[in-house]
């Protein structure tokens, strides 16, 4: 009925309503307006329509001055420079087209590819329960943000519990091992109440992929041949669980032990990891170690070893302790920047991209409420391992 009514009245009752403000207006589709634009499909059938359809014209025109025009068929020094002028505008404009056309796909493809590595080892947010976090990496493959190396951090009713890891090999290739490890520690962070059991499944879950990959790399499947035998292949793992109230736990198989900074960059702790997973199964018992606490204002950083392994061209390694200890003397320590400070080191010490893949992730204390403790209680929690 108001459609009706709105519809049957005229043009000055509708600008009297609209002017006293009384009932609702229906603004009138004018005729002359401009025309609506092209649906997507409709868009990507004109697009391909025009890269066969230029390059065409640019055909037809070049042989039909050949053919029909009387200056491309005299002998004469100005009718040359004239040919030689309109093929030289066609080669260009079909070499500028293509071109065109090339630029577009590979800008679509890096899209596509952004979108998956994204997806695969995804940005972390800025904080999550109360820990502000930064994360960074460069990989040895050109063009590619994704390697060997993996992180996240997930905030759970555990604690707030922190992946790194780096597959064996870089690039491209250990990028399928890395997405059965992620997508296993996602789920399981949420389901298993202990580290040990984080763990195994973790193991389980790798064991899994790599079986897939043998069955899928047989000759009898007409595979190709792998890079390197399923037997050399593993991961390490470092798992840390940091607590309401600052404890960290950790357990350890073959990674890189993190950093913590307070004051100066100095080793979480100093014991020896278990073996990687892949090459033996883990051991019966899967001890925890307690670090002490993440006091509010300190921060942690895991790297993998592709930092601590880089070397400039005299073959010396990169500092990374002594450049952490550098870069935290601003305080508060802030993760982004140290984030940026050590790549920019990094690439300093270098002089081009690192062998291996190079991942940094920082996590800084801001939680407000931490209780006292005795010092000798504190020091004591800080040498425990």
């Amino acid at each position: 009925m108001l459609g009706a009514r709105l519809r049957g009245c005229g043009p000055r009752h509708r600008d009297r309503g609209r002017r006293r403000g009384k009932g609702p207006f229906v603004r009138l589709r004018d005729s002359r307006a401009a025309p609506r634009p092209l649906p997507r499909v409709e868009r990507k059938r004109f697009r391909r329509a025009l890269t066969v359809g230029l390059p065409t014209v640019w055909g037809a025109v070049a042989i039909t001055y050949k053919l029909a025009c009387p200056l491309a068929q005299q002998d004469g020094m100005g009718a040359r420079i004239v040919s030689s002028a309109v093929f030289f505008a066609v080669g260009t404009g079909l070499v500028l087209h293509v071109r065109g056309a090339l630029l577009r796909e590979l800008r679509q493809m890096r899209e596509v590819a952004g979108a998956a590595q994204n997806v695969l080892l995804r940005p972390l947010p800025p904080r999550t329960e109360g820990l502000a976090l930064a994360a960074g990496r460069l990989s040895a493959s050109h063009g590619a943000t994704v390697g060997g190396d993996l992180y996240e951090v997930t905030a759970t009713e555990h604690g707030v519990r922190v992946i790194m890891g780096d597959v064996r090999g870089h690039g491209l290739a250990a990028i399928a091992t890395v997405a059965a490890v992620l997508g296993s520690f996602r789920e399981a962070a949420h389901d298993e109440p202990e580290l040990p059991l984080l763990m195994r499944r973790l193991e389980r879950a790798l064991g899994r992929h790599l079986r897939e990959r043998s069955r899928a790399e047989h000759p009898a499947n007409g595979g190709a041949a792998p890079e390197s035998p399923l037997a050399e292949e593993f991961v390490t793992v470092l798992l840390l669980e940091i607590g309401q109230l600052g404890e960290i736990s950790a357990l350890n198989c073959g990674h890189p032990w993190p950093f913590l900074l307070s004051g100066q960059a100095r080793p979480l702790t100093d014991a020896d990891p278990l073996p990687p997973l892949g090459p033996f199964p883990l051991p019966a018992e899967l001890p925890v170690l307690h670090c002490g606490r993440l006091l509010p204002g300190e921060a942690l950083v895991l790297h993998t070893d592709g930092m601590e392994d880089a070397r400039d061209a005299a073959g010396e390694f990169f500092p990374l302790q002594a450049t952490l200890t550098e870069a935290a003397r601003v305080q508060p320590v802030s993760p982004q920047n140290l984030i940026r400070v050590v790549y920019d080191e990094l690439l300093r010490h270098t002089g081009r991209l690192p062998a291996d893949d190079a991942a940094l992730l920082v996590l800084r204390n801001d939680r407000k409420r931490v209780p006292v403790q005795h010092p000798e209680t504190e020091r004591r929690a800080r040498t425990m391992s």
